[in-house]
This record gives C-alpha cells, sequence and structure tokens, in this order.
C-alpha cells in the first residue's frame, strides 16, 4: 500500500490493524465509448484578442485520452491546439473538420 501522509484527511494516528485512511485525492472517470458520449463543439473568441479557436467541451473519461484525442484533431486539422482541464483547443476556424472527424470516429456532436 502506498503510502500518502500529506494527502490523508481527518485522522492522525489510527490503532486499529484494518483502518483505511482517506485521501483526497481525485479519482479519473472510465473512459466512455465514442458512441456514449455528446461532445459540444463551438467557435471561441473570448479573451483571445480577436483570435478563432475551434473548443470541444464535454468529453467524459481520463486526462491520457483526451490528450490522445486532442493530438489526434491537430494532427489531422494540421494545426495546434492544447488539453486542459476537460477541454480541447484547436487554433483557427477548423469547426468543420473538427466535426466531420469526429463523427467519423463516431463521437455525438452538439453545437
Amino acid at each position: 500500500m502506498k503510502d500518502n501522509r500529506k494527502n490523508r484527511e481527518g485522522i492522525v494516528f489510527s490503532t486499529n490493524k484494518d483502518f483505511v485512511y482517506e485521501t483526497n485525492e481525485a479519482t479519473e472517470n472510465e473512459t466512455l465509448e465514442p458512441s456514449k458520449q455528446k461532445l459540444k463543439v463551438v467557435i471561441d473568441r473570448k479573451q483571445r484578442k480577436g483570435k478563432s479557436v475551434v473548443l470541444i467541451t464535454g468529453f467524459i473519461g481520463k486526462n491520457d485520452d483526451l490528450e490522445d484525442l486532442a493530438k489526434e484533431i491537430k494532427t489531422k486539422c494540421g494545426t495546434g491546439g492544447s488539453a486542459k482541464d476537460g477541454e480541447i483547443i484547436i487554433q483557427g476556424e477548423m469547426i468543420e473538420k473538427v466535426k466531420e472527424y469526429l463523427k467519423s470516429k463516431g463521437y455525438g456532436i452538439k453545437s
């Protein structure tokens, strides 16, 4: 068992051999299959100094899977972007390419 003394919550010491410490670590959700996901795809210009980006939200799953999907989309569109905080940001106004790619992979799309 991994010893996470700094992450323990609510108790300092226990004499109970079977006691399990609670930690404040967040658990990652399992990634849903593409047909069960409903991704929202919109163009966003707010707080970007007038530059347009395609914003993809609503992904349910592990952060690694989100980053892999972002990498595939960036490669398909030939542009830059990032994946963080459960969102994928693709540079430029490539909303049609992004929607077509996501549909070809089986994702549900909301606009």
